[in-house]
């Protein structure tokens, strides 16, 4: 009953989990953000001390059930384990905590959040390794089949979907996603928990606090005949069979072992039974296993090479005549953070990479940085489209607080960086024609047309920044017509301010 419990408990949270990853809509968030919002991490960074206090008094009642209920990489790797587990039952065995080497990493994330490495923290931050799984390689397919059928609704004349534009916003973290699922599934597959007990910096601190439990599996010697069952099907390697222990800081409390023993002598339960107050009564018996030759784990791995190849065609025609040459993103001095994140140092010092803010931008500004110094940080650009002021989606989901959520009047007011003219692109002066596309598309007015040359009132105008006002969201530079690089650009601003 337990082990269906948890089960249940975990298929609810994961599947909510990766369906917040997937909904570019933001529809979804209304309903189970909160999903987001109790992960560990998250709540330590967001400062949420009920929950951070919640989780760390479950585990202190019930041991880890945190990493094998509510940590969506917690239940990913027992589903990829459980496809291991048909090619081989009873295939597990006891082996001894890599402690050093667990308590190293541990150490490296705390010093990674004291001087405010974000970058570090998201590589070993479990919740934000999933999302960035999900986001890079699961997103491609879940947006294909939106525009299937967004096609068909459309041949029916019904929009209840829409298109959506594909595309891999950033390759280094494409590569990265993978590598990250391949090793975490071939160390599921082969040994069940590894990761979650020898590298996640989460599982070591809750595992800390585990081992002083109220309740937790107990062995009672007893009922015990040492036929290791326990062992074989323990996913976290941590039941010691012949001496009748278990390690109580790797065991996330999935009742596997309980649903195992035929003698029902393993009990959650907060009762206390010392080893060496009894000896085992039986020999031990050696059960024997049927091989079976089910290895579905392939087709769990099919879709890793497939995300990259559903890059949506773009139309590069204009009237069927002109050939539209794609933007290019221009060198800025300072990259652009989101509004809501008031500048590098807070979004650097709290953001884990999650993506959850770049899933959720409905206008492609957003996108995964490259740079080691903020690797996997959201970044604004505008090649694609502009920060609209009407939209606050990314302040809404994040679940750290490194994009704090604002409203619309906030919104507009918050200068996130400042448009910059390069007389050199400037389609009044390089082709000769009247333009004014910037400032027609500023919705802060913040751009006005002057004419070229001074006190000539008929020459063609160029636009003149006023970056008291300018806000930094980048219409001018999404929709001016001059190609590969606008003749006007957003440098983004260190540290955000009001205007």
């Amino acid at each position: 009953m337990l082990r269906n419990l948890r089960i249940t408990l975990g298929l609810i949270f994961f599947v909510g989990a990766t369906l917040l990853f997937l909904d570019f809509t933001g529809t979804i968030h209304a309903w189970l953000g909160w999903i987001a919002k109790v992960q560990f991490l998250p709540a330590v960074f967001a400062m949420n001390l009920a929950i951070v206090a919640g989780l760390v008094a479950i585990t202190l009642l019930f041991g880890r059930v945190y990493c094998s209920v509510i940590c969506p990489m917690g239940v990913l790797q027992d589903i990829i384990a459980k496809f291991g587990k048909w090619s081989k039952k009873n295939r597990y065995s006891y082996s001894p905590a890599l402690n050093v080497w667990r308590y190293t990493l541990f150490g490296v994330m705390i010093l990674a959040i004291i001087f405010g490495i974000g970058s570090i923290v998201g590589m070993l931050a479990p919740y934000s390794s999933f999302g960035r799984i999900v986001h890079s390689l699961f997103g491609p397919i879940w947006i294909w089949g939106n525009n299937l059928l967004a096609g068909f609704a459309e041949r029916m004349e019904s929009y209840t979907f829409y298109s959506r534009e594909l595309w891999i916003k950033n390759w280094a973290l494409f590569a990265t996603s993978v590598v990250t699922l391949v090793a975490i599934g071939i160390l599921a597959w082969k040994n069940g928990r590894t990761y979650c007990n020898s590298i996640c910096p989460v599982g070591t601190f809750l595992g800390f606090l585990s081992r002083f439990s109220l309740y937790r599996p107990t062995i009672e010697l007893a009922k015990c005949n040492s036929c290791g069952l326990c062992a074989k099907n323990c996913k976290s390697a941590c039941i010691d069979s012949k001496s009748h222990k278990i390690d109580y800081s790797r065991c996330v409390s999935c009742m596997d072992c309980i649903g195992k023993c035929h003698k029902q002598a393993i009990k959650y339960t907060y009762k206390r039974v010392k080893v060496e107050s009894l000896e085992p009564a039986m020999e031990t018996v050696k059960s024997e296993v049927n091989d079976s030759s089910r290895r579905n784990f392939l087709g769990l791995m099919a879709f890793v090479g497939g995300a990259a190849l559903m890059d949506a065609a773009e139309k590069t025609v204009d009237g069927g005549l002109a050939v539209i040459e794609d933007k290019k993103i221009p060198s800025r001095n300072k990259h652009i953070s989101p509004p809501g994140s008031k500048g590098h140092v807070n979004i650097a010092s709290r953001c884990t990479g999650c993506q959850l803010c770049v899933t959720v931008c409905p206008n492609h500004v957003l996108r995964p940085s490259g740079n080691l110094a903020n690797f996997m940080h959201p970044i604004a650009s505008y090649e694609r489209g502009y920060c609209r002021p009407e939209c606050t989606k990314c302040s809404e989901v994040c679940p750290t607080g490194a994009i704090q959520k604002i409203d619309l009047a906030e919104k507009s007011s918050i200068q996130i960086g400042r448009a910059q003219w390069v007389k050199e692109n400037c389609i009044p002066l390089t082709d000769g024609v009247s333009c004014g596309n910037c400032e027609r598309h500023c919705p802060v007015g913040a751009i006005q047309m002057i004419a070229s040359v001074a006190g000539d009132e008929e020459s063609l105008k160029i636009p003149a920044v006023d970056t008291e006002k300018c806000i930094g969201c980048g219409a001018c530079e999404h929709l001016c017509p001059s190609r590969p690089f606008s003749a006007i650009y957003v440098e983004g601003n260190e540290k955000h301010r009001l205007v």
